[in-house]
């Protein structure tokens, strides 16, 4: 996953708590009317930095969130609900006044995660985020917000989120990011197929915060450009997540996803989850030695309409 905490040169601002969404997408919506594609995008040197979140609390939106994706009754906090903690926090940097892109409209391509120890209901934590590595996209520019959880100084879990902002271009010097052409891609067998409804945005909207209309509203998603309400990527790969289990995954493990084409809702997603080993058995994808860990992919069901893919992996 590269290097751990925030670049040497960037501040630290502390804030009292984590932030509520509610208010900061609003707030996002309203900066995001005069952030248009002009100079060469420069992304603001801050991390944000919560101590004390006290975990204790959260057990019954734990409970909630853990039935709505799948995962077992447990009082581990699964890497998706670690995500859903910290995105507040990281959103808080995207609707700066000095962040140079407008939240409305950013795409989400991927996700990597990783779980360095597993952190329980009732442990304090503290939460930090920011912006960092913008770099060429052939539709304009991609940005990484990092969110990591640490428990009594050690690190727990980091996340990668990088987002698409389209039309804008990447500060001089920057890497473009790499691009080759995607291979062909064929539905595997299926594992498991979901049926998802058309509340499913609300749902987990209620659970995540993450009122986005593109995910609750047939109007708000028609606004841009989508037939009807299309599912949160972070759901549906918490439910393939979920869909590996505990057990299978163990307690350190990383998360990655990519994103390829949104679930309309209500939808069917057919999802295959398969051995690494029985995909690469050199093990090449993922360093020396034998291949080890969870190959996932989701796609419409009867069509080859891939949705999203990724890997479980222990560390």
């Amino acid at each position: 996953m590269g290097r751990t905490g925030a670049p040497a040169s960037y501040g630290v601002s502390e804030l009292a708590r984590l932030p509520k969404l509610g208010g900061l997408f609003a707030k996002g919506v309203a900066g995001s009317v005069g952030k248009r594609p002009k100079d060469a995008v420069r992304l603001p040197e801050v991390t944000y930095r919560v101590v004390g979140v006290d975990t204790t609390a959260e057990a019954a939106h734990l409970a909630a969130y853990l039935r709505l994706v799948g995962e077992p009754s447990s009082d581990v906090l699964p890497a998706g609900f670690l995500h859903v903690l910290a995105f507040p926090l990281a959103t808080a940097v995207m609707v700066r006044g000095d962040f140079p892109l407008p939240l409305l409209g950013l795409v989400h391509l991927r996700n990597v995660a990783r779980v360095l120890r597993p952190v329980r209901l009732g442990e304090t934590l503290e939460v930090r985020a920011w912006a960092q590595d913008a770099r060429a996209h052939r539709r304009g520019v991609q940005v990484d917000l990092v969110a990591e959880v640490l428990v009594d100084g050690d690190l727990a879990y980091r996340g990668v989120s990088t987002y698409l902002a389209k039309g804008f271009t990447a500060p001089d010097g920057a890497a473009s990011a790499d691009e080759s052409p995607r291979e062909e891609w064929a539905p595997p067998l299926p594992t498991a197929r979901w049926k998802l409804g058309g509340g499913t945005g609300r749902a987990y909207g209620a659970v995540s915060g993450d009122q986005n209309p593109i995910h609750t509203s047939k109007l708000g998603a028609r606004a841009f450009g989508f037939p009807r309400a299309i599912a949160h990527g972070m759901y549906v790969a918490a439910r393939a997540l979920a869909e590996v289990g505990p057990a299978r995954r163990g307690e350190t493990y990383e998360w990655t996803v990519e994103f390829f084409k949104p679930v309309l809702l209500p939808g069917t997603v057919d999802v295959s989850i398969r051995n690494v080993a029985d995909v690469d058995p050199t093990g090449s994808a993922g360093g020396s030695g034998p291949a080890s860990g969870y190959v996932y992919d989701g796609w419409r069901s009867g069509k080859n309409t891939r949705h999203f893919g990724g890997t479980v992996r222990p560390v």
